[in-house]
């Protein structure tokens, strides 16, 4: 018999389970990233939606040369009557405050949104659910683009469309790492999220480029194209995305599930206990730490949310106040608000203020700001390998975000330098800044989602996601809106706003940062491997 090509052999080295969860994997990624590609547009159309004002004899010499000097813009010159400040409304002297508006109607709406989303969302199919999610979001960011092809300078059009917006993508994220948590356990889950979380980071620098290709010469296509992405990337979840690995018969890898699990590589038990022999057994140290006030033990949790069902598929969908018992879901949500909040002033501000520093045009700053995010990919990743080497999700979050403050200082001062410094301290900031939000928005929240205290009830994971994302939303709406309030008086007293920011985020997590140094074992969820038989 012959032998069969390397090609095949690496093809049935993995199992069918392994398949359908790589699938899983890459196909969440890319539908989550197409979202975030439609968010990035906006902050490299500010550029451009308010030009540095020059007079039209400056304009015409700039476009006839602009293979010398494509990537500078001339400073401010103004002249009655012969201006081209860019797209009314925006043209005005308070177009910062106007740009900040856009922001906070999109992310004021996703925040709202968010609270009700993941309600829904696990009460629906999540296929369909994020399907409709995608379409109307493609319907609404080609909308705003459509403005410039029909000549709208009404700011209310603008605003409605970044709403209705803000309240169609709330459906993307509950629906994204409720799936992904279905089909992937907790073992290595820092590091599989935090690979998997990159999506963001890579869906801003696709809408980056894709929004900066059409800026200075047709900015309504910067909205139209990743507009049409999103509604197609709709259609493919639609016909592909498998919501539990219990539809095609795959083996199930939540502990919730009291079955046997299997795979070519290994095998092992999830053995299914119950509550009365849980009283008699002490308590793991997280239920410990997490559980009790003094972190000592009783003979049984009182903290511990129960809820009506049999264990399995038919267990009924947690409340909103029920969420909120779980241990530290309270303590991360308000950590994420101020972790976003500074995430989000730069995914919307970066551009222009890159613009007013440097001196470059919209396209040239858009580029430039996708260091942000490759930082970011590394950051994502960086936070899930150390949590999960430590079990400690809080303390390295905590860690993060004590650096990224005097990072945040030393980027404010040096990227007047020059091109090089900026683009050095674009990486470091956005590892520092991106690796927190990054953990607590996956690992964090899936962990929580499927806590112990929860008595294996699977319907909380979107509730849980939804009531963290959405509470950093709040802080992602303010990041930009007082972005815009105090960039008037200098871009420096933004840096000292996002490094207070910092600090209060570092606040919120000092609680858990203590349980975790104090107790032996993991504090945010139970995260142990599962073991071989």
């Amino acid at each position: 018999m012959a032998r069969l090509p390397m090609g095949i052999r690496f093809f049935v080295s993995f199992s069918r389970d392994q398949w359908y969860r790589a699938f899983i994997f890459t196909l969440t990624f890319v539908l989550y990233a197409s979202f975030h590609l439609s968010r990035k547009p906006i902050s490299i159309v500010k550029g451009e939606l308010h030009k540095y004002c020059t007079t039209w004899d400056e304009a015409d010499v700039r476009s006839s040369g602009d293979g010398g000097r494509a990537g500078y813009a001339p400073p401010r010159q103004l002249q009655v009557n012969q201006t081209d400040c860019g797209w009314a409304p925006f043209d005005k002297s308070n177009y910062q405050q106007l740009l900040g508006a856009l922001d906070y109607s999109f992310l004021c709406a996703y925040a709202v949104g968010m609270y009700l989303s993941g309600i829904i969302g696990e009460r629906l199919p999540i296929r369909y659910y994020l399907t409709f999610g995608m379409l109307a979001s493609g319907a609404f960011t080609a909308l705003f683009g459509l403005g410039y092809f029909y000549d709208v300078h009404s700011l209310s059009f603008y605003v409605v469309t970044q709403v209705i917006n803000g309240l169609v993508q709330t459906t993307g994220w509950p629906s994204v790492v409720t799936c992904l948590g279905n089909w992937f356990g907790k073992g290595r889950r820092g590091l599989v999220m935090g690979v998997w979380n990159s999506h963001t980071s890579v869906g801003n620098i696709l809408g980056s480029l894709i929004a900066g290709y059409w800026v200075s010469t047709c900015w309504g296509l910067s909205f139209v194209v990743p507009g049409a992405i999103v509604a197609a990337m709709g259609i493919v979840c639609f016909l592909f995305l498998i919501e539990h690995p219990k539809d095609i018969r795959c083996s199930s890898s939540l502990l919730a599930h009291a079955k046997g699990c299997e795979s070519s590589s290994n095998r092992f038990r999830v053995q299914k206990t119950s509550l009365s022999s849980d009283k008699s057994r002490p308590l793991d140290p997280e239920m410990q730490c997490l559980l009790l006030s003094d972190g000592k033990s009783s003979g049984h949790p009182n903290h511990v949310v129960i809820l009506p069902g049999d264990g399995g598929s038919g267990m009924a969908a947690i409340s909103f106040l029920g969420a909120l018992r779980i241990p530290g879901v309270i303590e991360f949500s308000l950590c994420l608000l101020f972790a976003k909040l500074v995430s989000y002033t730069f995914l919307f501000w970066l551009p222009l203020y890159i613009t007013s520093v440097d001196h470059l045009d919209a396209k040239k700053a858009g580029e430039l700001s996708t260091l942000f995010d490759v930082g970011g990919i590394f950051g994502g990743i960086l936070a899930g390998v150390i949590s999960d080497r430590l079990e400690k999700r809080a303390s390295t979050c905590g860690l993060m975000l004590l650096l990224a403050a005097p990072t945040l200082y030393v980027f404010s001062t040096v990227s007047r330098m020059g091109l090089e410094a900026t683009v050095a301290m674009l990486l470091l900031s956005g590892a520092l800044v991106s690796g927190p939000y990054a953990l607590i928005t996956t690992a964090v929240s899936a962990d929580l989602g499927t806590h112990k205290s929860l008595k294996g009830n699977s319907h909380a994971l979107s509730t849980v996601t939804a009531i963290i994302d959405g509470t950093g939303s709040v802080g992602a709406a303010l990041g930009p809106l007082l972005a815009g309030l105090i960039s008037p008086s200098g871009w420096g007293n933004v840096f000292y706003m996002l490094m207070f920011a910092d600090a209060c985020a570092l606040l919120f997590l000092i609680r858990l940062i203590h349980k975790e140094l104090s107790c032996p074992g993991p504090v945010a969820s139970d995260q142990a491997p599962l073991k071989e038989h």
